[in-house]
Formats: C-alpha cells, structure tokens, sequence
C-alpha cells in the first residue's frame, strides 16, 4: 500500500532500515515524538519528509551534528544559508535542484506562491532561532 511522504515521513535508520512514521503533524511535539522513537540511531539516522510552503519561514534552523539535503520538486524557493563565518548565502531552487545544509549552517527560505521540498534531514540536536 502506497503512502504519502507529506503525510508519513520516512525514517531511515541503521542497519539500512527504513520505516514509515506515523502522520505528521507539523508540532514540535511530532519531533519531540520522532525523537523517542529514533533517538538510539543517534547522528546516523536520517528523517525524511515533504512539506508543501505558501508563505516564508518565520524561523532559523541549524542541525549541528549532521547535514541536511533540501531538494525542491515543485515550484520554486529561496534557500538563505547563514554560513559558520556569518556570511549569508541564497540560493533559488527550482524543481529538481537542490542544496546541501552543512553541519551548523542556520537557514531559513523565502517562498512567493507556493513550492514544495523534500528534506532529508540528521535532526539531532536541531535548534531553531527567530527570523
């Protein structure tokens, strides 16, 4: 039976294993959840998820012990990068392009319209910070 990535995450854990998540609600307390269940996976799991954006983030984000992948598959967005020298960086994505988040690299994205991303994401530790 098929599933959706924008509803039902992916984990991809050790041993090669990958395991549908139950359905994203968008909280912090659905991460606070992802990470009991896939805490002992440490730095070496992975979540991968889809999100569909209208508008622009009203927040930073950085994963401090991994890198993150953000692949745009529709529409269009501006992936700004806050680099560990405090130089900023944006890059436009289309569908199909996409960029890689560094370990400690804050970022935060721009949407006109509506675009849609898939992260692939090395979530431990993950801070966020006000845009």
């Amino acid at each position: 039976m098929p599933n959706r990535l924008e509803i039902n995450p992916i984990h991809l854990g050790l041993g090669a294993t990958a395991e549908v998540q139950p359905q994203m609600t968008g909280g912090m307390e659905w991460y606070a959840e992802y990470g009991v269940r896939h805490g002992d996976d440490g730095t070496e799991g992975r979540l991968v998820s889809m999100y569909r954006f209208t508008e622009s983030w009203d927040v930073w984000e950085m994963h401090p012990k991994g890198a993150e992948v953000v692949l745009c598959t529709e529409g269009e967005l501006t992936l700004i990068q806050e680099m560990t020298d405090g130089i900023l960086q944006s890059t436009t994505l289309s569908a199909g392009e996409y960029v890689i988040n560094a370990p400690g690299v804050w970022h935060t994205a721009d949407v006109e319209g509506s675009a849609m991303a898939v992260f692939i994401t090395a979530g431990e530790g993950t801070e966020h910070r006000a845009r």
